[in-house]
């Protein structure tokens, strides 16, 4: 097989066969085909598609390329969540304890956020200590012990997926159904995990921009869970305006603890809670979604997802004593208010900017290799539909360079629009795939 003749195949809108996809996923992850030649049928697939066959076979290679793990000496099914990412998208924190107090196993594997926020990982290192590098052995045991784990991807699962997106990210072959979805799934299918929840974002903050966009992605991705043995399903859920009302590493932390003892922004909490049921009825605790949304609430209501939160925290090497002190978590002491310029009604509040002003403080990054400052980011003090006054705070920017404050503000101010009529309440969830 000649890996020419695979490129001039898709590029003239062939189907390639299993062989030739699996020649290619190998090839790329042992450096055997070229990265030119790996980047050529990349860029083909962006420009000619995959059917669906096509990208069950690229999942499939992918996860070939590493272990899958066995966890079938953990009692219990298996459920993962996974987000496709958007602004102030923090409820893996929330749910994940909420789905192991009621008795569901959770193996988590997250990522790094890029674009516009940090990512899951980000978010808990920022708690002291915490670990989310831990082995595979290691995984396992903290799986035992708390009935959850939240890692980062191991050098054993999906290598392919590394490569192959090493190579998207810098050759423009990011936006493409197909390569999106075999990266996400080939992750959590390698997992070893019964069942998946997704939550698809749409809008301006997500990746996706469109409902139609996001329920082909959603579709792309249950098709191929349900066709490898993982039951899976989808939510498409609103991200024109962040989610909830802190937007940065530490300060989403303090968020969710808070929803954990009962508080919290009402956006977060319903679909956080959304999610948390589906996993419940996935996870066979819970009869149908009426039963589950009754006993996540529940979790929250006793301290149960709290304290499973501190466990989880403490296995994992972090301080569990941020729970109650949110003074040990990192911070910074320099606070700047952007204040309403006129009275009325927050119509608008743009994920995307504010998504870039939080990463220009420092909170995101731009390159896998960015640093990210834990203690950086935004408190949103008037979101969507609130009435305001002239000289009322919007948002509080927390910086520690006065030359990223200037970039962040720029955005930020941009973001906020002010009308005289409230706008009409526009759903969370917009749609699923199941």
């Amino acid at each position: 097989m000649r890996a020419v003749d695979v490129i001039l195949k898709k590029r003239g809108g062939g189907v390639l066969s299993r062989e030739e996809i699996r020649y290619f996923v190998d090839g790329a992850t042992a450096g055997t085909v070229p990265d030119y030649q790996t980047a050529a049928l990349l860029m083909a697939v962006v420009l000619r598609g995959m059917t669906a066959q096509e990208t069950a076979w690229l999942t499939e290679a992918m996860v070939a390329s590493g272990v899958r793990l066995d966890l079938r000496d953990v009692d219990g099914v298996k459920v993962d969540k996974h987000s496709t990412g958007g602004v102030g998208d923090k409820t893996s924190l929330i749910l994940a304890p909420i789905a192991a107090a009621c008795g569901v196993p959770v193996p988590m594997m997250s990522g790094r956020g890029l674009g516009h926020t940090g990512g899951t990982l980000d978010k808990l290192e920022s708690i002291p200590g915490f670990r989310v590098d831990l082995s595979l052995a290691e995984m396992k045991r903290a799986l035992a012990r708390t009935r959850c784990v939240m890692i980062g991807q191991t050098a054993e699962i999906a290598p392919a997926d590394k490569r192959l997106y090493a190579l998207r990210d810098v050759t423009g072959t990011v936006e493409s159904i197909p390569l999106i979805s075999a990266s996400i799934m080939s992750k959590k299918i390698a997992e070893g995990i019964d069942a998946l929840v997704l939550d698809v974002k749409t809008g301006s903050g997500a990746f996706m921009k469109t409902e139609a966009d996001s329920r082909r992605l959603a579709e792309s991705l249950v098709a191929i869970g349900n066709g490898s043995g993982v039951k899976t399903e989808a939510v498409i859920s609103a991200m024109d305006a962040p989610l909830g009302r802190a937007v940065g590493n530490a300060l989403e932390v303090i968020e969710c603890l808070e929803v954990l003892k009962g508080g919290g922004p009402t956006d977060l909490v319903d679909v956080s809670i959304e999610l948390a049921a589906r996993m419940l009825v996935l996870g066979k605790v819970a009869e149908d979604l009426a039963d589950a949304d009754r006993r996540a609430r529940e979790t929250i209501r006793t301290g149960a997802a709290l304290e499973r939160f501190r466990q989880i925290i403490e296995a994992q090497s972090g301080d569990p004593h941020v729970v109650d002190d949110y003074s040990r978590l990192p911070h910074v002491p320099n606070r700047h208010v952007v204040e309403a310029e006129r009275s009325g009604y927050v119509a608008r509040l743009d994920a995307e900017l504010i998504g870039r002003a939080s990463v220009a403080l420092g909170a995101g990054r731009d390159r896998v290799e960015d640093a990210v400052d834990p203690a950086v980011g935004i408190s949103i003090r008037a979101t969507v539909r609130d009435a305001v006054r002239t000289g009322d705070p919007l948002l509080e920017l927390h910086y520690r360079d006065r030359a990223r404050l200037q970039t962040a503000l720029g955005l930020a101010t941009q973001a906020i629009a002010i009308r005289d009529d409230q706008p009409p309440r526009a759903p969370l969830i917009v749609g699923e795939v199941r």
